[in-house]
């Protein structure tokens, strides 16, 4: 009799889900998505198709497909798709919020605490073994991209041109993606074989009805309008410019606050292929243009991405909160408030766009639900963001093992933390924050014999 009423239970159709149940769940997963983009989507699968079943398997990978076509973390954005789609614009709007703000405040806190006391021994040494495990980690980040992306000679290409164009020419990464954009638009159309990327497809598996099924009718809020989309982009426009002509009235155009508002508004816009393609952006504006870190507080910031939960993109809060802190925006008496601030403007600018792509994009993704087409531009990027990653990994790799330049020594004992991270994550599949977690004790103890 228990056994029938479970089955029961397994094939009946949920019940609506309140606004309040969402909230809570959201606000749980925010504080829960560890592991990068392909840990947050499993989590989320486990939790909303198979257990919770709030939406079937094929209209979530549907949206999946959608939101790894835009810029910007696919993850977050898949989110912000199915709360919209269960609760309109305020679930949208909610989902996207909560799977940041936990990520917001640890980084501030943990950003704070880098900034102020990094030179305390025990810190020190703990990123003294951080810092090589990072380099292997974006190594890592190329290897797994470019085995999924480089499936032909001529992606390979793609990879290898990109990778010396960024590392012998320094060409800035916007014309980078442009020009890989614009190849697979050509190639997409002359050898479409090249350039064919099925994305993901829903497997056989049958968890159950789900309250949004494969055949259930699209909501009347997510039926595309002409009207509405033209509100969206008014909003949107008007979420950016109110505090982006705030910053320059207050703080003129050249100020430290707009330039990091404008500055991250366009890596915001770049982020095709996860926050690893964004980052040598970043580096080149933030690290080298603007000076708002240095090299190795930027991979300092890599590693206190890594090991909080929420988008790897919101590294950005924590350069933001280096730079509003060093130039001491506020003067010496705020450094506080003006790292703060900095961090939560850039994130505002960076994850604006997302929301914007969601909620205005949506209606026309909910208008079909067959495969999306159009992605040999993607399929390039994608091929051009692995050389531009490789590039990544090795400056990062330059600046941890010669910290004083090739006309200095190796640091030993980062070559061999940098190659026992390697072997950590290529050879025993450990996670990432198990191999911070294990080089920071490491170089702990490195630091303090010495």
């Amino acid at each position: 009799m228990k056994k029938a009423h479970l089955l029961s239970d397994t094939f009946a159709k949920p019940q609506a889900v309140p606004l309040r149940e969402a909230f809570l769940f959201w606000l749980k997963l925010g504080f829960i998505s560890f592991g990068g983009p392909a840990g947050q989507i499993s989590i989320m699968h486990q939790e909303l198709v198979e257990r919770r079943r709030w939406m079937s398997e094929r209209r979530f990978l549907h949206a999946l497909n959608y939101c790894m076509l835009l810029p910007g973390p696919e993850a977050q954005q898949l989110a912000t798709y199915i709360g919209w789609l269960m609760h309109r614009t305020l679930g949208g709007v909610m989902a996207g919020v909560l799977f940041v703000l936990p990520s917001l405040f640890i980084l501030i806190g943990l950003s704070w605490v880098y900034i102020a006391f990094g030179d305390v021994p025990v810190v020190a040494g703990l990123f003294y073994g951080i810092k090589p495990a990072v380099t292997a980690i974006v190594l890592q980040a190329a290897h797994r991209i470019g085995s999924r992306a480089l499936k032909n000679g001529c992606l390979w290409g793609i990879a290898a041109a990109s990778f010396v164009v960024i590392f012998a020419f320094n060409v800035p990464f916007p014309l980078i993606v442009l020009g890989a954009a614009v190849i697979g638009y050509f190639g997409g159309r002359l050898v479409p074989e090249k350039f064919s990327n099925g994305g993901h497809r829903a497997a056989n598996a049958s968890y159950g009805p789900a309250l949004i099924d494969d055949d259930t009718p699209t909501p009347e809020h997510a039926r595309f309008s002409a009207m509405k989309l033209l509100r969206l982009a008014l909003i949107g426009a008007v979420l950016w410019a109110l505090p982006m002509g705030v910053l320059t009235a207050l703080f003129g155009w050249d100020g430290t606050l707009t330039q990091m508002g404008w500055f991250f508004t366009k890596a915001a816009l770049l982020t095709f292929g996860g926050a690893y393609a964004v980052l040598p952006y970043v580096y080149q504006g933030a690290v080298g243009h603007y000076g708002w870190l240095t090299p190795t507080q930027m991979i300092d910031g890599l590693a206190l991405g890594e090991t909080t939960p929420g988008p790897l993109i919101m590294v950005v809060a924590f350069v933001a909160f280096v730079g509003g802190y060093v130039q001491q925006v506020f003067g010496a008496e705020h450094l506080f408030l003006a790292g703060a601030l900095a961090a939560t403007l850039v994130t505002w600018f960076t994850f604006l766009p997302s929301f914007l792509f969601i909620l205005a994009g949506g209606p026309l993704v909910e208008s079909t639900h067959n495969e999306l087409k159009f992605t040999a531009p993607l399929t390039a990027i994608t091929a051009a963001v692995v050389g531009v990653i490789l590039n990544l990994a090795g400056f990062f790799g330059y600046h941890v093992l010669w910290p004083n330049g090739f006309s200095g020594h190796l640091d030993w004992p980062s070559a061999l933390i940098a190659m026992a991270a390697a072997v950590a994550l290529f050879r025993f599949k450990r996670g990432v924050i198990e191999v911070l977690i294990g080089c920071g004790l490491i170089g702990l103890a490195v630091h303090l014999l010495h």
